[in-house]
């Protein structure tokens, strides 16, 4: 207690620094793999990609980022251990928010898309496990959090592959591609604004307090009418536009798909928009939830609640921290995703886009724990699976499964360097 009251500003300083330094992550690596897929089909160009994250990732986060979180992220610990200590708690979070940003600059310089969820539960459990006691671990969380490695990319994978089989073979593989490319897209449109409906209302609207209730029981069932007619609208409005793509003629053999194209370009451009808006509302807990951990500690002179506020203006930080970091070192993150992985065009990325938002979707309603990175990157390897084993860059899979085993083991060593540090210098 003596510690919070004699240093707390300077440790709230600091918290804040490590803070926007773990957001600056988050966008440099996150942000950047979600975008990934709209800049490597080329519906989007980097600075178009990076223009509407910047204003959608910022919306998600400031507006629908949520008021209150869990102290302690994700369950990862029990608070009651560290009760008459509560300064451990405070540098165990600044220790976590400096090692989950650590590792996401180094994972950002190599191009490696990791999870930042897994980071920052890495770093917590590191300091948790060696600084205060072994039993402070939730393992059983830790476990289902490792399970979703195998569970993200495997479901957004195989989702991603039926969706562009199916646009292989009612679109692409028919004698007039273009044709029925305008009878079926108003189908997929539907599925587009079903699903980012579903991921906005389940995953983005915490802040926004809607009390949506059509009296049909769980929070998933009474967002389906609302998602159905929004799917609805944006399908009357993609049909309406499809009507003014005029085909063009095809001088060779490899333009034949150029209408269609543009036509899923199109599409990527809003599925790219709401995706931004749902990731920014979700993930941006990942800096900003520590940081509300430690202002709530010092502000109440050492009282460990179970939930912490989320003032305004710790969003703020969380939401400028991300844009920043997108708009500064995002590029090499996406040129992995868009690039390296598989050759992607706008149907394939298109595929992967809605493979992921489905797999958010169902992983939201069976309560799943995942990681954004991992589900884009599974559906992008579906994607690319679609087209056989040689369409996938293996050496690239390799590095990016490597830096997936690597993360949570990163994250803990450097927090518990940083803990001790901490503990070292205020004690």
């Amino acid at each position: 207690m003596e510690i919070i009251a004699q240093h707390g500003h300077l440790l709230l300083i600091l918290g804040c620094i490590f803070a926007f330094f773990m957001a600056w992550g988050v966008g440099a690596n996150d942000v950047a793999n979600a975008m990934g897929t709209s800049v490597g089909s080329k519906a989007l160009t980097v600075k178009q990609a990076i223009a509407i994250a910047m204003v959608f990732e910022f919306a998600g986060a400031y507006l629908a980022g949520g008021d209150v979180t869990s102290t302690i992220r994700k369950g990862i610990i029990d608070p009651d251990l560290i009760a008459s200590d509560p300064q451990l708690l405070v540098f165990g979070m600044m220790a976590a928010l400096l090692a989950a940003g650590t590792w996401l600059l180094i994972a950002s310089m190599k191009g490696w898309p990791v999870s930042t969820t897994h980071s920052i539960v890495g770093a917590l459990v590191g300091f948790a496990a060696v600084g205060i006691s072994v039993d402070a671990v939730s393992w059983g969380k830790v476990g289902t959090i490792v399970a979703s490695w195998v569970v993200s990319p495997v479901l957004a994978g195989t989702i991603s592959f039926g969706l562009f089989m199916s646009v292989q073979k009612i679109i692409l593989d028919t004698d007039n591609p273009f044709k029925n490319a305008k009878r079926y897209i108003p189908i997929y449109m539907f599925m587009v604004g079903f699903m980012i409906a579903m991921v906005t209302v389940l995953k983005g609207l915490k802040k926004l307090k809607l009390d949506i209730d059509f009296g049909l029981g769980s929070t998933f069932m009474n967002a389906v009418p609302i998602a159905i007619i929004a799917g609805i609208i944006v399908a009357i409005i993609g049909g309406m536009l499809l009507q003014r793509v005029n085909e063009v003629e095809a001088s060779d053999g490899s333009n034949r798909f150029a209408s269609v194209e543009r036509v899923f370009a199109v599409l990527m451009i809003f599925t790219a928009c709401a995706m931004a808006f749902a990731h920014g509302s979700n993930d941006v807990a990942n800096a900003v939830g520590p940081l509300a951990a430690i202002n709530s500690v010092i502000a109440s002179g050492g009282v460990i609640g179970e939930k912490a506020a989320l003032p305004s203006w710790i969003l703020l930080l969380g939401g400028i921290g991300i844009v920043i970091g997108l708009a500064t070192y995002g590029f090499k993150v996406m040129a992995t995703i868009g690039r390296k992985i598989t050759e992607l065009t706008p149907s394939r990325g298109f595929a992967a886009e809605l493979g992921a938002a489905t797999t958010v979707v169902v992983a939201s309603t069976w309560g799943l724990p995942i990681s954004t990175t991992h589900t884009l990157v599974g559906a992008v390897l579906g994607v690319g699976m679609a087209r056989g084993i040689g369409a996938l860059n293996l050496k690239v899979v390799g590095n990016i499964f490597m830096s997936w085993v690597i993360t949570l083991p990163a994250g803990a060593g450097l927090a518990i360097l940083f803990f001790f540090f901490f503990k070292g210098v205020f004690s």
